[in-house]
């Protein structure tokens, strides 16, 4: 099961069994979009911004671009409203396979290959020569592995989880439910990542500047996770690095002091360096490290929009 004395399960109820809503229930989930909410000024000051790009992609989904020419920082954020009840998380699979760069695709094609219904992804977790991820991976309730290394885990109804899985086997607890229950848009998803950067609004030691300074402490490309319980938002972030006349990244300190400026309650990292991408409406909208362009990856966090998940009771 998971580690115990932090999952924390939303205001919301937990999942109950489908069952029939009216069409007006149905149709709340889709309407009264407005424009994006801006950037709260604290954070705007936080990465000196000096330009930022604001794109609207429907009812509680966001993307801001913001550009800082004197650090340099170019900073991609996603806004996810997690109370509407079609918006989700995906974990999406690379393609298993034997070989030297088995397992992997690019951020760009875990997306395209995915349903219409994901308008969005990130890079996932650390992995192996292999191609194998590091740490926990469950797609849509099928649990590839579970452990010990930090994780954040999803289910419809359901705040985003973030810690620790303590034993493993298939049969591992995410939140309280099992991986491998009910398929379909209630489906369990978790993705692993490295380390924790903040519990319950706290942060996770020194953030392994002390054992990993080379990683911590210096500033490199990195994709993190962090949700605001307060708001129900989900931040997802794609800083570039590594490209002095671009982006030079941040340190693991710095990333978490931006979910703090976010109002983010859990945070993790998740891959960086080369791997870091993030993909929205088909289109890379940061610029990737490697001369190459987007790295292969095993795993991508996608965002979903799909009204059939308004059907399932809360």
């Amino acid at each position: 099961g998971w580690a115990p004395g932090h999952a924390r399960f939303s205001r919301r109820s937990s999942v109950g069994p489908l069952i029939l809503v009216s069409a007006l229930s149905i149709l709340g989930c889709s309407t009264g979009e407005g424009p994006p909410p801006a950037l709260n000024p604290e954070v705007s000051d936080y990465l000196g911004q000096e330009s930022v790009r604001i794109t609207g992609h429907g009812p509680g989904l966001a993307h801001y671009d913001v550009r800082n020419s004197v650090e340099p920082w170019a900073v991609q954020l996603l806004r996810i409203d997690l109370s509407r009840c079609e918006l989700g998380l995906e974990v999406l699979e690379g393609p298993v396979g034997e070989g030297p760069g088995a397992g992997r695709s690019t951020v760009s094609e875990l997306s395209g290959a995915a349903s219409e219904s994901v308008l969005a992804a990130v890079n996932g977790d650390f992995f192996s020569p292999e191609g194998l991820p590091l740490g926990t991976e469950v797609v849509s309730g099928a649990a590839r592995r579970i452990r010990g290394r930090p994780t954040l885990a999803w289910r419809h109804g359901v705040d985003p989880w973030v810690g620790i899985p303590e034993g493993g086997g298939s049969d591992g607890l995410v939140m309280g439910m099992d991986p491998a229950g009910s398929p379909g848009p209630i489906a369990t998803q978790a993705i692993g990542g490295f380390p924790l950067l903040l519990v319950d609004g706290n942060r996770v030691g020194d953030l392994e500047v002390s054992e990993r300074p080379s990683f911590a402490a210096e500033r490199h490309p990195r994709t993190a996770v962090g949700f605001d319980e307060d708001q129900e938002v989900l931040w997802i972030l794609v800083v570039d690095g590594r490209q002095p006349d671009h982006s030079m990244g941040m340190t693991l300190p710095e990333l978490a002091a931006l979910f703090e400026i976010l109002g983010v309650e859990d945070a993790i990292n998740l891959d960086g360096g080369g791997s870091s991408a993030m993909v929205v409406a088909g289109t890379t909208v940061n610029q990737p490290s490697d001369a190459e362009g987007e790295r292969p990856v095993v795993n991508a966090l996608g965002i979903r929009r799909d009204p059939s998940s308004c059907l399932v009771s809360r």
